[in-house]
């Protein structure tokens, strides 16, 4: 099997947002390669597609990425680093900008092969990016990488009652499948500036059977039509740390929700039964390259490479987890501060002795159900965006909160004689029994050192910024580099991810929120720059229409982030000496993340959150509502000056004094016309 890389370097254009345009037509009638013995009718009632899958879009092909301007590319750095580093830096970088855009310098240099290079690429900035952020990152993926999203809380009776509820899950992700499969999802499509554009739906398709293997240079990113072998027909479910292979597709039909809830009674008594002696699943916990090194240790045996290939290769894994010990789930509760072991269990599941092996952190999909009603998933994040996680999971919870999906959907007859679902075997050497004992004290110790907060803010929602004609995101990200400065003293260097997907194939630049009118406005509400009431609120949507205008910037393709990493990386594939302006210290400072934000936005009570991306920051992700906002705060204990209480706090208050502003101003205004 190839990797990603490789696929895009191959793929034949045009393409015409995945689809290319020959098997238009077939795509929409058939899944594309999905057990290619089985037809969609086999699928879903009376040969049609599910509700949420009618009338996909045929598109022109979208356009690809652009390569910016150089001199817009190096203004736009500089300005970034006007915020967050000293006047003396600055000087000592801006020379060096100017002297790597000369005319004849090397940026102009490098800025033309990198357009030749583009005119050959479906996506010139994929490749570097993938191995930048996180293909060549080798900590681990637990905490450091993978997402965890929580589900609404569920109420489960007995075990029976969440076995039902987790073959329903089952079911729900397979008729998703079918739709990726076929290609046949409706297209998304842009909702603000210039609203209408179609999206590139690539993420969407490498969900499932995505996997991402461990290497001692760089990790690989595995995609399912990298493969020639047939396409997989069984889901890993993961008991009591053991691994099972539950055979979704049996005599050439799928498995009704009768059966799978059968197969799974039956792997929750074999776990029960023959508990494992050793918790394979801890390796994937590892740093990157020891993973890697205990892998090669580990395939040596066959018995080992066949169960590894068998969850390398599966749909996804569902993890059926063990009692955390956190008091029951409370139906129908808002989502809120009580709410945080339930973070914890998708992000990590708890440590060793609860639920951390219960796990294979490599696959791009993992859905999470324990006993007490908690569920939600962990997702290995190089495939695929949030936006296209969050797309199947509330399909999946309209799914099986549905009350008519029976009536729709076509199952295969019962199987009388279904075959065990089989238990993976492992023969583990000393070494390897020893790299697992390894692996089990770093992820406990990683579990220890994490520290999450979770804020439910209810004074408003993004409903009041919109009141005020602000963007809501702007606003959030405002607050957030106000609650920064608030608790340091100065901005620091941000990460919000901005979608390209305008683009073919297009993932995510950088909107850097750390501004020069950020730190103004923050200096304004301290009282570390005097200014009239009237003055603040001019600083402040002088900062949220910078805030804009800078993401405006990225998702037109014109983002500078990429562009540099571009050139640097094009430089030494070239065995050009690297320009000083990527060896500076304000370079290194400017991707140094403190802050790493993102807006995950969910129709439902739900939220996503991940870990700090450096030992000394914050990682804030945030889902705002019409009328309140869900905030997860995360950092690490071992670190002195971080505290994921404290920014939680010092949120809230910040939140508070943006809202009173504008609440005032907006009364003093209504004076003035009265």
């Amino acid at each position: 099997m190839s990797s990603l890389v490789a696929i895009n370097q191959h793929r034949p254009m045009p393409v015409t947002n995945g689809v290319t345009p020959g098997n238009q037509r077939e795509a929409k009638k058939a899944p594309g390669g999905y057990m290619n013995h089985v037809t969609t009718d086999r699928y879903v009632a009376n040969g049609d597609l599910d509700d949420d899958i009618n009338n996909p879009i045929q598109l022109k092909p979208l356009p690809r990425l652009p390569v910016p301007p150089l001199h817009n590319t190096l203004a736009a750095y500089l300005q970034s680093l006007r915020a967050t580093v000293s006047r003396e830096q600055y000087a000592i970088t801006e020379s060096l900008v100017r002297e790597f855009g000369r005319p004849g310098g090397p940026g102009e240099y490098l800025q033309m092969k990198l357009l030749e290079y583009a005119e050959s690429q479906a996506n010139w900035s994929n490749r570097w990016w993938l191995d930048d952020m996180y293909l060549h990152n080798h900590v681990s993926l637990p905490l450091n990488s993978n997402p965890g999203m929580v589900f609404p809380k569920q109420h489960f009776k007995d075990e029976g009652q969440r076995l039902r509820f987790a073959a329903k899950l089952i079911s729900g992700i397979l008729d998703y499948k079918v739709i990726i499969d076929a290609r046949a999802l409706p297209v998304d499509r842009v909702r603000h500036h210039k609203p209408g554009q179609p999206l590139c739906m690539e993420q969407y398709y490498r969900l499932f059977s995505s996997y991402r293997v461990p290497g001692v240079v760089k990790d690989s990113l595995v995609s399912p039509s990298s493969s020639v072998m047939p396409e997989p027909e069984h889901i890993i479910v993961v008991c009591n740390n053991q691994f099972f292979v539950l055979d979704v597709i049996v005599n050439f039909k799928r498995l009704s929700e009768q059966d799978l809830l059968s197969q799974l009674k039956r792997i929750v008594d074999l776990a029960r039964e023959d508990p494992a002696p050793h918790t394979v699943g801890l390796l994937t916990t590892m740093g990157r390259v020891e993973w890697a090194t205990a892998r090669k240790k580990l395939i040596k045996a066959s018995t080992n490479r066949d169960s590894l290939d068998m969850i390398e290769r599966c749909i996804f894994v569902l993890c059926l987890d063990a009692n955390m010990g956190h008091p029951p789930a409370e139906v129908g509760k808002p989502m809120d501060a009580d709410d945080e072991p339930l973070a914890h269990q998708m992000l990590h599941g708890g440590g060793t002795s609860l639920n951390s092996g219960n796990r294979w952190f490599d696959k791009t999909m993992q859905f999470i159900i324990g006993d007490d009603g908690t569920c939600g998933l962990n997702y290995e994040h190089s495939p695929s965006e949030g936006v296209a996680v969050v797309q199947l999971v509330e399909h999946l919870l309209r799914y099986i909160d549905s009350e008519t999906h029976k009536r729709k959907l076509t199952r295969a007859q019962s199987i009388c004689e279904l075959p065990c679902p089989r238990v993976l075997r492992w023969k583990l050497s000393h070494e390897t029994i020893q790299d697992i004992e390894t692996a089990r004290g770093g992820m406990d110790r990683l579990v220890d050192d994490f520290d999450l907060k979770l804020l439910r803010y209810t004074k408003f929602g993004k409903g009041f910024p919109k009141s005020q004609n602000m963007s809501p995101d702007a606003f959030i990200q405002i607050a957030l580099q106000f609650t920064y400065f608030r608790i340091y003293g100065h901005l620091t260097s941000t990460y919000e991810s901005a979608s390209t997907r305008r683009f073919l194939e297009g993932r995510v630049d950088n909107i850097r929120a750390a501004t020069v009118e950020a730190l103004e406005f923050s200096r304004s509400m301290i009282g570390d720059r005097q200014a009239t009431e009237l003055e603040k609120m001019d600083l402040l949507r002088a900062a949220i229409q910078r805030q804009t205008d800078i993401c405006i910037t990225n998702i037109l393709g014109q983002g500078f982030d990429c562009h540099l990493l571009g050139l640097r990386e094009l430089s030494r594939e070239l065995g050009e000496p690297m320009p000083e302006i990527f060896t500076d210290e304000a370079y290194r400072m400017s991707n140094y993340f403190n802050l790493s934000t993102s807006q995950v936005l969910t129709k439902l009570d739900t939220f996503m959150c991940y870990g700090a991306v450096v030992p000394d920051g914050y990682g804030a992700a945030y889902n705002p509502h019409e009328d309140y906002i869900l905030f997860a705060i995360a950092s690490w204990k071992r670190c002195p000056t971080t505290s994921s209480e404290v920014f939680r706090d010092k949120l809230y208050k910040s939140l508070n004094d943006m809202h009173a502003l504008c609440t005032r101003m907006s009364l003093n205004n209504n004076h003035i016309v009265k």
